[in-house]
């Protein structure tokens, strides 16, 4: 039997005005006994307002975000862009000094070949003993 059956059953054989006010009384306190914290329920109203005000969290959350890499992506490219001169840089000096020692080398061949060739000369023009 459900307790709303009992209350009714017990209010109908009171008589009098005091016993049904102490068993109305009886019932609110065990109904406040089994759910204590009743005013801190959530209603389906209290749920959707929550709901829904996180939804706008979300989507603010979600477009700061969006600034945000946006901001991101275009420091990220302007590095990019700073790496790639350095790198052409680094690279036109590397050529020119693979340039420079190149000349290096073969200035140098061509002044060890010129003192041979003299050496050459010079043992040739000698008189024969």
């Amino acid at each position: 039997m459900g307790v709303a059956l009992r209350l009714y059953e017990q209010l109908t054989e009171a008589g009098e005005d005091k016993t049904r006010a102490k068993l109305i009384a009886e019932a609110f306190e065990q109904f406040e006994e089994r759910y204590p914290n009743i005013k801190e329920l959530a209603t389906q109203g209290h749920v959707r307002e929550s709901e829904l005000r996180l939804q706008k969290e979300i989507k603010e959350v979600e477009g700061r975000l969006q600034k945000e890499m946006k901001e991101v992506e275009g420091r990220l490219q302007k590095e990019i862009k700073e790496v790639e001169i350095k790198l052409q840089q680094t690279e036109v000096r590397l050529v020119s000094a693979i340039h420079r020692q190149t000349y290096w080398v073969i200035g140098s061949v061509g002044t060890v070949i010129g003192f041979i060739r003299l050496l050459d000369w010079m043992l040739a023009s000698l008189p024969k003993l």
